[in-house]
């Protein structure tokens, strides 16, 4: 974001689809973790998610949380780093063994 962007209320991420950096769909925003004592989002609440990234992780739980420092940008859409991707890949490599 840039430094003289207006401020945009917390609230506006809920809806928000997100992506990683290599253009693979991971959810939805349905909520924010925040920290209260610091006042800074934790992290990011995702529906909808992806099921060939997550299946394995997350049963049938309805989403997932990833952590507020995977997020690389924030404007039509969240993007967040790979790491999801790498998850799903270090899976296979550990069912490969």
């Amino acid at each position: 974001m840039e430094p003289d962007a207006e401020p945009q209320e917390i609230t506006s991420l809920v809806g928000r689809e997100v992506y990683s950096n290599n253009g693979v769909f991971v959810g939805e925003v349905e909520d924010i973790r925040l920290e209260m004592d610091r006042e800074v989002v934790t992290g990011l609440a995702l529906g909808q998610v992806n099921r060939e990234l997550f299946d394995a992780r997350v049963d049938n739980s309805r989403g997932v949380i990833i952590p507020y420092r995977w997020v690389r940008a924030v404007g039509d859409i969240v993007l967040v780093n790979d790491i999801v991707e790498r998850l799903r890949e270090s899976e296979n490599e550990e069912a490969a063994a």
